[in-house]
């Protein structure tokens, strides 16, 4: 069975992230023989004086793909797992859907698209729960990280928000390599402009960051190429990769 999995707030200032804590707990999942995991999707939610967060308010979603167990024993081992494993202080929230027709995606979506805009509270979230039928939980402190486990899980969903979790070597900035060839190195994915064009294995393609960064499209991890608007690095190259800095807008 697919189940989709969020999390927000685990995290308090000086310890390692929710990203982090998500991707251990997906490897576990992996290494028990329990199922096997997506990666994971970062997104980034309404930022305001009136919203607490520790960094960046910004949750985490993954899907998991089960192979025995049902979603009554991912939900137990999930919590467990985040009560014993998130930073004391922290406010932690679990949201766990079975991907399957029944699920009301629209809810879920139109509420992620609110919470990046505006503010939002705990009883909107749990009023989505219930509306849809997913599971939602407080798993330490305030528990106010349900809401941005309902949120990052919308907007997963919606498939064209959030940023992946980790990086990709692709050659120093200002080297132009063919798009195909980061095929070979690391990354599985389509390479596309920002107006949804996919690139040619043969097209020249600049790397503008030694760090780049996979974003969401369409449901799925892709690097995105923007016009070089003349600057075509070392060789002659239409398009290049995101900067680090324009890879935080996603």
């Amino acid at each position: 069975m697919k189940y989709l999995v969020a999390v927000d707030d685990t995290d308090m200032p000086g310890t390692s992230g929710t990203g982090k804590l998500v991707q251990e707990l997906c490897g576990i999942l992996q290494d028990t023989g329990w199922g096997v995991s997506s990666p994971v999707s970062r997104h980034q939610l309404y930022v305001h004086d009136a919203i607490p967060f520790t960094s960046h308010n910004s949750a985490m979603c993954v899907q998991v793909d089960l192979f025995d167990a049902g979603k009554e024993d991912l939900v137990a081992y999930l919590g467990g797992f985040l009560e014993k494993q998130a930073a004391h202080g922290s406010d932690p929230g679990l949201c766990v859907a079975e991907l399957g027709s029944e699920l009301d995606r629209s809810l879920l979506i139109e509420f992620g698209i609110k919470a990046k805009s505006e503010i939002v509270f705990k009883a909107d979230a749990y009023n989505i729960a219930e509306k849809t039928g997913i599971h939602l939980s407080e798993h330490g402190g305030t528990g106010l990280g349900v809401i941005g486990a309902v949120a990052g899980m919308g907007l997963c969903l919606a498939g064209n928000d959030g940023r992946y979790r980790g990086w990709y070597d692709f050659g120093k900035a200002g080297d132009v390599v063919p798009a195909g060839l980061l095929k070979t190195l690391g990354f599985d994915g389509q390479i596309i402009t920002v107006a949804g064009d996919v690139l040619d294995p043969g097209e020249p393609l600049m790397i503008a960051s030694e760090k780049t960064k996979a974003v969401r499209k369409n449901g799925r991890p892709v690097i995105l190429a923007r016009d070089c608007n003349g600057v075509g690095g070392k060789g002659q190259a239409r398009y290049r990769t995101l900067t680090s800095q324009e890879a935080k807008t996603y």
